[in-house]
């Protein structure tokens, strides 16, 4: 027995719920250019300053990382200072990656990038996390809603992000991209700012059960199944989207294009989020993660079919549709899986598993595309979609008829 924080009587009420959705979601389109600069850039960027080819997509791999091991930190801070502390810590280190990377690209310094992309992953953990900060205080058949609303802020993201890229990368010449680090900055500035109008009551704090250990959803076949849709899902997009923009370079495709076709991926990634919930309340959870897994395939198919614009760019519209079907399907399986008093440990342990899989994947992307080129990079995708939709099968079917 410890004291650990219990849901007040207060802790379901869909108003709140909707509010703080809204302005999760304007803030997720602030931050949610951080990504999206850093992906535009960090392989570009990362082949004129590493040492070797073979080290590109590095900087991508490095905010991964970043992303990885802040999860785990987003969740303790979220448990002992409340949500909306947590978040504002994610985003002083968004501040500190463009300025960070400012200097890396104006001093040449590969190694620097790496640590001003590492901040950017920080921030990424705790914006992650906003998806479940909205759904905290819903009720459960309210949660796929308010979750798919704060990702539909990444609609404006993946405007925010890719323009700003466009219309800053040549500012400050010879220096490629350091405008662009500098307008990172500012959005997480802008996000800090937005996130002071987020309520989610403090718990009660008194001597409780402390709930169920990690090691008990460990053993949870729902849990697992639920991380392994999310790891097929967000892993395998972000290996294949790390390295296109480099790829199109490679394939004599302009900067401009590959940043375009970043644009329309994360559009693809969000704008579905308008509906996704309601889809998912309509139609089940199991049947919008299976297709969501599908059009990871199909996108993967498609990146295998050719190298013009028009294959880069389908490719990475399917992957972005795919993803939000599947990851947010993901989610919301996980959010079934616990009671509210376990919610922080188990989501911020999900994210550690999710995150995880994205380093690796990352660390994969690179050297795949410099040694063994775009198809096999592509090809890796369809068996991982395989299993996790495998998986997704056999849970729903050993569910009791009415369950």
């Amino acid at each position: 027995m410890s004291a650990i924080a219990e849901p007040t009587p207060h802790a379901f009420d869909n108003k709140l719920a909707r509010r703080n959705a809204i302005v999760l979601s304007v803030a997720q389109a602030l931050a949610g250019g951080n990504n999206t600069v850093i992906v535009s850039t960090g392989s570009i960027a990362g082949a004129v300053l590493a040492p070797d080819k073979g080290l590109a997509t590095l900087p991508i791999t490095a905010m991964v990382i970043g992303m990885w091991l802040g999860s785990l930190p987003v969740g303790m801070l979220s448990r002992r200072f409340g949500r909306r502390a947590a978040l504002q810590v994610g985003s002083v280190f968004g501040m500190m990656s463009g300025l960070i990377s400012f200097y890396a690209v104006t001093s040449g310094q590969f190694w620097v990038l790496l640590l001003g992309t590492f901040c950017g992953g920080l921030y990424a953990a705790a914006h992650q996390s906003y998806r479940f900060a909205a759904a905290d205080t819903a009720s459960e058949a309210y949660r796929p809603k308010v979750v798919s609303w704060v990702l539909a802020g990444g609609v404006f993201a993946a405007v925010i992000g890719p323009q700003l890229v466009i219309f800053t990368k040549d500012l400050m010449p010879p220096y490629l991209f350091a405008a662009s680090y500098l307008g990172q900055s500012a959005c997480a500035v802008l996000a800090a700012v937005v996130l002071i109008f987020v309520k989610i009551p403090r718990v009660a704090v008194k001597q409780v059960d402390t709930g169920r250990p990690i090691s008990e959803f460990v053993r949870m076949p729902r849990f697992l199944v639920a991380v392994a849709c999310g790891v097929a899902s967000y892993a395998m997009m972000n290996m294949v989207m790390t390295s296109t923009p480099l790829a199109m370079v490679d394939c004599g495709h302009s900067v401009t294009q590959a940043t375009l076709g970043m644009q329309w991926h994360v559009l693809a990634m969000y704008a579905p989020s308008f509906f996704t919930g309601s889809l998912i309340v309509r139609f089940g959870v199991a049947r919008i993660t299976a297709i969501g897994l599908g059009l990871i395939a199909l996108s993967a198919v498609v990146g295998i079919a050719g190298i013009t614009v028009a294959h880069f760019w389908t490719a990475l519209v399917l992957l972005g549709l795919g993803w939000n079907l599947s990851f947010i399907g993901a989610t919301t399986m996980v959010t079934q899986c616990h009671r509210p008093a376990e919610r922080n440990k188990v989501q911020a342990f999900n994210d550690f598993l999710i995150f995880g899989s994205m380093a690796v994947a990352s660390i994969v992307s690179g050297q795949m595309l410099a040694v063994f080129g775009w198809i096999a990079l592509n090809s890796i995708v369809i068996p991982f979609v395989i299993v996790a939709g495998s998986l997704l099968l056999w849970i729903n079917l050993r569910r009791p008829a009415g369950a």
